[in-house]
């Protein structure tokens, strides 16, 4: 059986899906969106995460440190992202905490007993599990494992993904996804290249695609101001979506916020969005309402 990288297992969640869910993030992914709220995703390998606050000063990181990865320059901490061997000696060395291992090698089993201690909320609920990223296509073989295993069980499943994926992987997913949460951030090719890095016109084929073959499918829209909340892009994206085949289409607008600012902090690295607001309530419903002039099925999320 294969194994995956995993960087979180997150309980209780809500957000992701359909009832109480257990959320397993899998570590990897192919895009670099500017607004991404969980860059400690993007590497397919464990990272070093510092958490200042909890630094004593021991400095027992810097002599650990083999390759010189770590240093102090002008009286601060310095990282060295080049130099670091993964090693993860300052990891081993750090009792108090503040440096951390970000990512682990888990199996199938080891997921499903952490899954399996939920499932009176999966009952009650209406839940499951959920499957998110990072991209969880770039580990496909232990997911489509995990969610087999899951379904076989009784469990409801649900995939978190961006569609940058062959189609002939993404069409295997659907013997075991009860729910597709279908990343799509703007329509227009050349918008979506500069602020992801990668082009959209795979992503647009397979979700039509999907639709076509009568996927279930929940479509999750980041609203990011100077970025994604134009109208025209909405709008865009309306005409897009009204023209997939099945049901009426069911669309989540997600407000974009500053949660993952820290998480940036963590890794030692430069948050990028540093002055973007959240989007206004009112600005939400009235793109809400442009949708739903598409008869859409439109709704925002938390």
């Amino acid at each position: 059986m294969p194994t995956g990288l995993i960087f979180d297992i997150k309980k209780f969640a809500v957000h992701d899906g359909p009832g109480i869910r257990t959320t397993v993030f899998m570590k990897g992914c192919p895009l670099r969106c500017a607004w991404c709220h969980n860059p400690e995703s993007w590497k397919r390998e464990p990272e070093i995460l510092f958490y200042e606050q909890r630094c004593i000063g021991c400095e027992k990181c810097f002599e650990a440190c083999p390759s010189g990865a770590l240093r102090i320059e002008d009286g601060k901490r310095a990282y060295d992202r080049d130099r670091c061997r993964h090693c993860y000696a300052c990891v081993d060395v750090c009792y108090a905490e503040a440096t951390i291992k970000c990512g682990r090698e888990v199996t199938v089993e080891d997921v499903m007993a952490e899954v399996e201690k939920d499932r009176p909320f999966y009952e009650h609920s209406g839940g499951g599990m959920t499957v998110s990223g990072g991209e969880p296509m770039m580990q496909e073989a232990f997911v489509f494992s995990l969610m087999k295993r899951a379904k076989e069980t009784g469990i409801h499943t649900a995939l978190d993904t961006s569609g940058y994926v062959r189609w002939e992987v993404l069409a295997r997913f659907q013997e075991v996804t009860d729910l597709f949460l279908y990343d799509l951030k703007l329509v227009d090719e050349a918008r979506h290249r500069t602020y992801t890095g990668v082009s959209n016109r795979g992503i647009l084929d397979n979700l039509k695609k999907l639709s076509g073959a009568g996927a279930s499918l929940m479509i999750r829209m980041p609203i990011v101001p100077g970025y994604t909340d134009g109208e025209a892009d909405v709008e865009a994206a309306g005409r897009y979506l009204s023209s997939l085949d099945g049901d009426r289409i069911r669309v989540q607008l997600l407000p974009y916020h500053r949660l993952a600012e820290s998480k940036y902090e963590r890794l030692e690295d430069v948050y990028p969005l540093k002055e973007v607001p959240a989007p206004p309530k009112e600005r939400m419903e009235r793109l809400r309402e442009l949708l739903s002039g598409y008869d859409l099925d439109a709704s925002v999320g938390g």
